[in-house]
């Protein structure tokens, strides 16, 4: 082993199991291992830089800013109110409408902005009806992980994908889409099973629901209608960039750029809604993966996993599954993701187009769902727990894991079968 070799492997190893650990802010650590990385001559500058995938971060920025407006109108809270009074105060009802919204809204938006907005509201629902809010909270995150797997915006992880393996929006509609609505079906029971007997409370209860006012929640109608225009608009360039030859990038900061002039508000004011650790973490780690890349390792596992799976593409599609699965639940799935893409480029060279799809397809239900497993395996997750821990009620990492195994473990049952029958 050359020095550049044992330097790389041990940097990108030690900032992983400080990453699992959270002892250390996650964009810090991936910053100064992407720095010692070029200073330690592992990677020249020019290199490191060019391995920055500038249409994933524009698009996370974009995306932030376009919900960070919307969300100022009271938009989001005025929906969430209103499946509370729709459900007439049941609160297994609103478990599951709001469930189906969260899963909905982190399609089309992103899971961790989805439940930035959702949370808050489910506790406010949650204390008005007596009940302790975290069983809400945690059927809340799981969906919104399941939901954002359908789409190319729903989670981080499908950005990265979708612009390593050249997936468009509607790609992941159509593919996944299916495929995660079975997925939500099979949710609906098992939350039945596990949370119904919880779910009881007097009509006294169910009384405040229903007089709760959901016109006040509507602070700016004007910007409202801006914001579901744009974003309509913006959705809709996604789903038609394969045929417009449009960068996703593009189209969204195009939004928010039009979006921000529109609102006429200081630009400091919305630029602040973008959730720049999460913009520089993502940074660091390109560097962090790319100098796997440089130095050979991946291309080393992604021949050992063609070779344990003797190139039979279902083989390789359930061991990307399940290997995601478990391996997105035990780390954070982006960092998994990002180390992973370049080993599906490296397999996907002796390998047909339609092939290739399926592995990235694999990939991204195997992660996306696998992030379900415990509270480090998404940062939906993640923020969900803090928001919740901020407002008085602490989820631990094993009253997570309790749920988030069964809901994982059917979640990759389905997977399998669907891939089985549709693509293998």
């Amino acid at each position: 082993m050359n020095f550049h070799l044992i330097a790389g492997l041990s940097v990108f190893v030690g900032v992983y199991g400080i990453l699992i650990s959270e002892k250390i802010n996650k964009a810090f650590i991936t910053l100064f291992g992407a720095s010692l990385l070029i200073l330690l001559g592992v990677l020249p500058q020019e290199v490191a830089f060019h391995a920055i995938d500038w249409n994933v971060i524009f698009l996370l920025i974009s995306m932030m800013i376009l919900v960070g407006v919307t969300k100022e109108t009271g938009l989001f809270q005025f929906i969430a109110i209103k499946t509370a009074k729709f459900a007439k105060g049941d609160p297994f009802v609103i478990l599951i409408l709001m469930s189906l919204l969260t899963a909905v809204l982190s399609a089309f938006l992103d899971n961790v902005t989805t439940i930035m907005i959702i949370v808050p509201i489910t506790i406010f629902i949650s204390v008005e009806l007596g009940l302790k809010p975290t069983p809400f909270i945690i059927v809340e995150t799981l969906m919104s992980n399941i939901g954002g797997t359908a789409t190319l915006i729903g989670d981080p992880p499908n950005i990265m994908i979708g612009s390593a393996g050249s997936i468009s929006f509607l790609d992941f509609l159509v593919e996944l889409g299916p495929l995660i609505l079975v997925i939500l079906f099979v949710s609906y029971f098992i939350t039945r099973f596990i949370f119904k007997k919880d779910m009881v409370v007097s009509n006294n209860r169910k009384a405040r629901i229903m007089d709760l006012d959901d016109s006040k929640a509507i602070e700016d109608k004007p910007l409202m209608v801006k914001s579901l225009i744009v974003l309509g608009l913006v959705i809709i360039g996604f789903m038609l960039h394969g045929v417009l030859h449009i960068p996703p990038a593009a189209i969204a900061l195009f939004g928010a750029s039009v979006l921000m002039i529109l609102a006429k508000k200081d630009a400091e004011h919305y630029f602040k809604e973008v959730e720049w650790v999460t913009i520089f973490f993502f940074i660091g780690l390109f560097i962090l993966v790319d100098s796997l890349v440089e130095l050979g390792v991946i291309e080393y596992f992604g021949t050992k996993l063609l070779a344990l799976s003797g190139g039979n593409v279902k083989i390789t599609s359930m061991i990307l599954i399940w290997g995601s699965g478990i391996l997105s639940g035990i780390v954070d799935n982006i960092p998994y993701v990002a180390t992973m893409i370049p080993m599906i480029k490296v397999m996907s060279s002796s390998l047909d187009p339609q092939t290739t799809k399926v592995l990235w397809l694999s990939l991204s239900a195997g992660a996306c769902l696998g992030g379900n497993l415990t509270i480090v395996g998404a940062s939906a997750n993640v923020v969900a727990t803090g928001i919740s821990h901020k407002s008085g009620y602490t989820i631990s990492f094993k009253e997570f894991a309790k749920y988030g195994i069964i809901y994982t473990f059917a979640s990759l049952l389905v997977t399998s079968a669907y891939f089985y029958v549709v693509y293998l």
